[in-house]
């Protein structure tokens, strides 16, 4: 392989950009810029991917979070590490104080291959299923087989495994503590070699495939939502791959300048976790840190019934729980109810942003402009504190 011309190695982009005829309106240049900017979100992830580290030589790396949007929980900060099914791995720091700490192990991660392999080798354990007190030093040892003898904490993997995905999961993000850990191969390995041209080529075309198999993988599944149910109309699922103890709720939301969409659900009794959040129409997290495009059961209000109520509006609407969409009329939302004991439907009401508080009960606040401002300030602060990197 030849490496004179590092656009030829860079020519699958183009599929990527092509990917705009997929999208709810490919003709219009808004979208057309979007899914550029999107091509290069997933390009510029991607270098971690296939030059940071190996399986015989992990490290985290980041994988999504305010910067690499294509498609985080804003509760979440994920990491990532290559693993070998046929290696085995210790994982070890501190538990932190955040709400759950989740290690998800498969064949192969989502981007990496043009399609996902079935089955996937998925296995999940969290700080729950391993026993982690909060602010706990610990070990844990993951391998497809437990080692003869061993009597600590231990995970199994997929014997084809090929990484392994890290959730820090918090509810208050200004008063969690996120984990810190380390992962390390405890099999005999030689020292990490210098790539050779050959495979600094052959990264480079992989980095260049990344961002058209990320997103096809999830154009589809915001795709079929609203193929199946249309716009304003949850479809309640689990994902194969996904968290298994988590119920989603996905929805395409639209609407106009003088309108609102009401998200109205009863909430189940047992709750661990759970949140609501938008996605722009490409499925990225729309921007969390300087908007407020999502909730969880930390910052939402409920109200006297017991029922939870978000708003979305282009403007402030100065109620409780707004959802802002910054700027797209539409776009995805994705709920989710993690380990609860049920999983109830939410519904959505269309209504005229003028007539809004006749759809509320009687008692909502009023949300002043300099209340909203002093919210956005600590939201601001507390996710620029958590870790990214």
């Amino acid at each position: 392989m030849s490496g004179d011309d590092i656009l030829s190695l860079l020519a699958p982009l183009r599929d990527a950009a092509d990917e705009l005829k997929n999208t709810w309106h490919p003709d219009d240049p808004a979208y057309r810029a979007d899914v550029y900017r999107q091509v290069m979100t997933s390009l510029s992830y991607s270098y971690f991917a296939y030059f940071h580290a190996t399986p015989e030589h992990p490290d985290w790396a980041p994988l999504w979070n305010p910067v690499y949007t294509l498609q985080p929980n804003p509760d979440d900060i994920y990491l990532y590490a290559p693993l070998r099914g046929d290696l085995t791995y210790r994982v070890s720091g501190n538990r932190g104080s955040c709400k759950i700490l989740s290690f998800t192990t498969q064949r192969k991660m989502s981007g990496m291959v043009d399609s996902m392999p079935n089955p996937s080798g998925h296995n999940e354990v969290d700080d729950t299923d391993l026993g982690l007190a909060l602010n706990e030093d610990f070990e844990v040892i993951f391998s497809a087989v437990k080692p003869a003898g061993h009597t600590g904490k231990w995970a199994p993997i997929d014997p084809q495994a090929g990484g392994m995905m890290v959730r820090f999961r918090a509810y208050d993000w200004a008063g969690e503590v996120d984990p810190v850990l380390s992962i390390e191969c405890l099999d005999k390995v030689p020292p990490k070699p210098r790539l050779s041209p050959e495979q600094i080529f052959v990264g480079i075309q992989e980095m260049a495939k990344f961002p058209a198999r990320k997103t096809r993988l999830y154009y589809g599944m915001q795709n079929g939502v609203k193929q199946r149910v249309g716009f304003n109309v949850f479809e309640p699922v689990r994902y194969a791959g996904a968290l298994a103890k988590q119920v989603y709720w996905p929805a395409c939301f639209q609407l106009e300048d003088d309108e609102a969409l009401i998200i109205e659900t009863e909430l189940p009794a047992h709750r661990p976790y759970w949140n609501i959040q938008l996605n722009d129409p490409y499925f990225n997290a729309l921007e969390y840190v300087y908007r407020f495009s999502s909730l969880n059961g930390h910052t939402a209000q409920i109200g006297e019934d017991g029922k939870f109520r978000a708003v979305i509006a282009l403007t402030d609407p100065g109620v409780p729980n707004w959802l802002d969409p910054a700027g797209y009329k539409e776009g995805g939302i994705y709920g989710r109810w993690f380990d609860c004991d049920t999983n109830p439907t939410p519904a959505i009401r269309r209504v005229k942003l003028s007539e809004l508080r006749a759809h509320l009960p009687p008692g909502t606040p009023v949300i002043s402009p300099e209340e909203r401002g002093e919210e956005l300030r600590l939201r601001i602060r507390a996710c620029q504190r958590r870790r990214r990197w």
